[in-house]
């Protein structure tokens, strides 16, 4: 019952005769089911080439892991198929693709409802402008797992989009949405894979018994690596609830500057007892450098905070959430080899330290001594006596005694180098011995 056209003849020397009219009439029948017959036939050979270039990608999708190429080959294929329209892929993932894909973020504003309602439902979306005269498909990147994107076709001088047309992009964008979920996926365990690796071979590394100052590097340039941070600081709580930077922390922290991020991470750890995840910490330094992206993990033992972790970068949103994730997992596998070094560390100082005046113990006097005679040409040893300290004690008592032994170890332990070794001789009696 459609229209296709008018067969028209025209003579110049005679008119037509009835019986000629009628031959017309059959002959323009005919000529019907034959524009019929080839319109249904280029329709057949259409969609055959459609669906072979589908079944070629959908090849293409399942023999590639690359999420680009996947990308890529939706946009060849569309191109392919309607050079006329117009095509972009709205994706709801982060995306570090560096072609000259068509590609724009998936967000919510009020151009882009229909994008939306198709990547909240799953169900391709149309928006007709009468006023612009095209007619737009917003179909589903869908997978088993969920929805990654939504791919976008804009059909030019139409006021409604080609029903034909949505079950083939309809069906490629279900078949990149599988393929992308796929590519997603893999790229998920070879994630993990190294996350785990990582985990594993910091957490074998920290309990090999390594010094402090070795562990604290080793922590540092793996998270420097892994995370690509600017600034990587270890803070450990003190028993009167003060911080201390450990050895291996970034310069930074050995400034003025970081005290301002230090207090600020740990009144917000102290308040929530969680690790923080900032994209854009507000805090302002006139002046300086600041550090918008920041996470800070605490460190826990036996449900007790000792300190945190704190990562930083210049730039705002510059770690992920899975980063975050990772950074969580690996200062939870360390937290206990970190504080087993810095107890093994403190213990080996006490067995070397007088607990009183906090110099070293005459029998490491008498290691190093002995060590020194053997391998150096000259050393100076100074013997100190406190004069009429029996007095003291007599008088105030051994309390003020005691005091007095603290102030002149103090005294000694502020003016002798580090390479100096300044001792608690006996008594009253303090000694200082110079290497070289």
């Amino acid at each position: 019952d459609q229209i296709y056209g008018i067969l028209a003849l025209k003579e110049d020397d005679q008119t037509f005769l009835i019986s000629d009219v009628s031959i017309i009439s059959v002959i323009s029948v005919e000529l019907s089911k034959l524009i019929q017959v080839a319109i249904n036939m280029s329709k057949i050979v259409a969609e055959e080439q459609r669906y072979r270039q589908l079944y070629r990608v959908t090849e293409k999708f399942h023999s590639s892991m690359n999420m680009d190429d996947v990308l890529g080959e939706i946009i060849y294929t569309l191109r392919e198929v309607y050079p006329s329209f117009t095509y972009f892929l709205l994706l709801s993932h982060d995306n570090n693709n560096h072609s000259n894909l068509p590609i724009k973020d998936l967000e919510y504003d009020s151009e882009n409802i229909a994008a939306m309602q198709a990547y909240v439902t799953g169900t391709s979306q149309f928006e007709d402008s009468k006023s612009e005269k095209k007619s737009v498909l917003y179909a589903p990147l869908k997978g088993k797992q969920g929805v990654y994107g939504v791919l976008q076709v804009i059909s030019p001088n139409t006021l409604m989009f080609p029903k034909n047309e949505v079950e083939f992009i309809t069906l490629l964008a279900n078949t990149a949405g599988s393929a992308l979920e796929n590519a997603q996926l893999y790229y998920q365990s070879k994630r993990l894979i190294t996350d785990l690796q990582l985990i594993n071979e910091t957490s074998h590394r920290l309990n090999s018994n390594l010094r402090l100052s070795e562990t604290m590097n080793y922590m540092r340039d793996q998270i420097s690596k892994s995370f690509d941070a600017q600034e990587v600081g270890f803070i450990m709580y003190t028993a009167e609830n003060e911080v201390k930077v450990l050895p291996g922390s970034s310069k930074f922290f050995e400034n003025e500057q970081s005290k301002s991020y230090i207090h600020y991470i740990k009144e917000r750890i102290n308040q929530d007892g969680e690790a923080l995840f900032l994209g854009d910490l507000p805090i302002y330094l006139e002046n300086r450098k600041k550090y918008h992206s920041i996470m800070a993990v605490p460190m826990v033992q036996s449900e007790d905070i000792k300190g945190f972790a704190i990562v930083m970068h210049q730039d705002a949103y510059h770690f992920s959430f899975d980063m975050f994730k990772l950074l969580q997992s690996l200062i939870h596998h360390s937290t206990l080899a970190l504080t087993n070094s810095i107890l093994r560390e403190e213990l080996e100082k006490m067995v070397v330290t007088d607990h009183l005046t906090k110099l070293f113990s005459r029998s490491y006097l008498d290691q190093k001594l002995t060590e020194s005679l053997k391998t150096e040409h000259e050393g100076t040893f100074v013997l100190i006596d406190i004069d009429n300290f029996k007095d003291v004690n007599d008088t105030y008592g051994h309390q003020i005694g005691d005091e007095i032994l603290v102030q002149v170890s103090n005294i000694i332990r502020s003016n002798i180098r580090v390479t100096d070794i300044g001792c608690r001789w006996g008594g009253e009696e303090l000694a200082i011995y110079l290497p070289k």
